[in-house]
C-alpha cells in the first residue's frame, strides 16, 4: 500500500506526496473579493502539501455567501490570485482553486447590488448569515429559471478560464456543504418539477452539467469535484443518500480526481470507491470522534485502499509544515478556533514551523 509520502499524479497535476490541504474558508479576502498579500503568505507557507485546495471562491457575485470571501469573476480578482499562485509555485507547491456558488446561503446586505439569493426552489434555509449589520435570518431565495441555470453553468466556465489565467494548476467544483449544487441534489431544497428536479436523475443534472462544462473548458485532467454525502450543513436533507451518489458518481465525466468529504458516512464512501474509476481523495471522518482527521487516520485510509490520497483541514491550518511534522511524529500545533474566520495574521500566518519555538 502507498505511503502518505509517495508521489502521485492526479490528471495532469504531479504531487510530491499524497497529503492534500483541504479547502477551508478563512474570510481574509478584501470586501471586493480580491486576494491579499496575507493570503499569498498563508498559502505559500503550506506549499509542502502535495496539493493545496483553496478556500471556496465564488464564480459569480450572486454566488457569494459570506463576508470577505474571494472571487474569480473579474479581472482584478484574477490579478490578485496570480500573486498567490506564483508564491506557491515559487516554493515548489501545487494549488487548485475551489469554485463555489452559495445559492440560498447568503444575504442581500453582503453585496453592493443588494440582489436576492438564488436556489433551485424558493425555500429559505434555517439559520442566520453574518452580515455587515450583524447576524440576519437567511431570506427566501429566488428560484432559478432554466435560462438562469444555463447562465450559472457559464459562470463556472468563465471562472474556470479565469483560474487558468490566474495560474492555478486546476479547478475543484464544490458540490457539497449545502451550497447551490448540493441544494439541487437534496430533496428538501429542490422541489422543482422540471428536468432539474423530482427524480434523482433530475436532481443530479445540474451538478453533472456544471462538471461537464468545466471539464470541456479547461480539460478533464485539471478538473475535480468535491462531494459531502449525508452532510446536513446549511439545512440540507438529501433523502436517499446512497442511491443519490450511486447515480451521481457514474454520471460524472473523467476527472483529475474526485474528493469525498466524509461525514460519518463510511458505507457511502465504500459505494463511491467501488463506482468511481478514477483517482479518489478522501477527507476521512468515519466516526463521530474522528474530527479533525489525524495523520494516523490518513495513513489508515491508504492502507485500506479506500482512497489514493487524503485531504486534511485543521491540521494544515495550524501546521504549515505538516508533512515535515508527520515525518517527525510531531509535535503538532493546536488550532485556535477563535481565529478561524476573519481577522488579521493572528491564527493565520503566525503558526510556527519546526524549530521556531514551542507548539501552541
Amino acid at each position: 500500500m502507498p505511503s502518505l509520502f509517495d508521489s502521485i499524479t492526479l490528471g495532469k497535476i504531479e504531487l510530491k506526496n499524497r497529503l492534500l490541504m483541504a479547502s477551508m474558508t478563512r474570510n481574509r479576502a478584501n470586501s471586493s473579493g480580491t486576494a491579499t498579500e496575507l493570503m499569498a503568505d498563508y498559502y505559500a507557507q503550506r506549499a509542502s502539501a502535495g496539493l493545496i485546495i483553496t478556500e471556496g471562491t465564488q464564480a459569480s457575485q450572486v454566488g457569494q455567501g459570506f463576508l470577505n470571501t474571494p472571487g474569480l469573476h473579474d479581472p482584478e480578482q484574477v490579478r490578485t490570485w496570480r500573486a498567490v499562485t506564483d508564491a506557491v509555485h515559487a516554493r515548489g507547491g501545487r494549488i487548485v482553486v475551489q469554485l463555489m456558488h452559495s445559492g440560498r446561503i447568503g444575504h442581500p446586505s453582503l453585496y453592493g447590488s443588494a440582489h436576492q439569493s438564488v436556489a433551485p426552489s424558493p425555500i429559505a434555509a434555517t439559520g442566520q448569515c453574518f452580515t455587515p449589520e450583524g447576524p440576519q435570518d437567511y431570506p427566501v431565495p429566488r428560484e432559478l429559471t432554466s435560462a438562469q441555470i444555463a447562465a450559472t453553468v457559464e459562470d463556472f466556465v468563465t471562472a474556470s478560464h479565469n483560474a487558468v489565467e490566474a495560474g492555478f494548476d486546476g479547478v475543484q467544483i464544490h458540490a457539497g456543504n449545502g451550497f447551490l449544487l448540493h441544494q439541487f441534489l437534496a430533496e428538501n431544497t429542490n422541489h422543482r418539477t422540471d428536468a432539474y428536479g423530482g427524480s434523482i436523475a433530475g436532481r443530479i443534472r445540474f451538478t453533472v452539467e456544471v462538471t461537464q462544462a468545466v471539464a470541456a473548458a479547461i480539460g478533464n485532467e485539471r478538473t475535480s469535484v468535491r462531494l459531502s454525502p449525508g452532510n446536513p450543513y446549511n439545512d440540507i436533507a438529501e433523502g436517499d443518500t446512497e442511491a443519490l451518489y450511486a447515480a451521481l458518481v457514474p454520471a460524472l465525466p473523467e476527472l483529475a480526481f474526485l474528493e469525498v468529504s466524509e461525514m460519518v458516512t463510511r458505507p457511502v464512501t465504500r459505494v463511491i470507491r467501488a463506482l468511481w474509476q478514477g483517482s479518489l481523495v478522501l477527507n476521512p471522518h468515519a466516526t463521530p470522534d474522528s474530527f479533525p482527521a489525524t495523520a494516523d487516520t490518513a495513513q489508515q485510509v491508504l492502507d485500506e485502499g479506500l482512497a489514493d490520497a487524503v485531504s486534511l483541514g485543521a491540521l494544515f491550518l495550524a501546521n504549515p509544515d505538516l508533512p515535515a511534522r508527520i515525518r517527525a511524529d510531531g509535535p503538532f500545533n493546536t488550532p485556535d478556533e477563535s481565529t478561524y474566520y476573519g481577522g488579521d495574521h493572528r491564527g493565520y500566518t503566525d503558526y510556527p514551523v519546526l524549530g521556531q519555538g514551542s507548539s501552541r
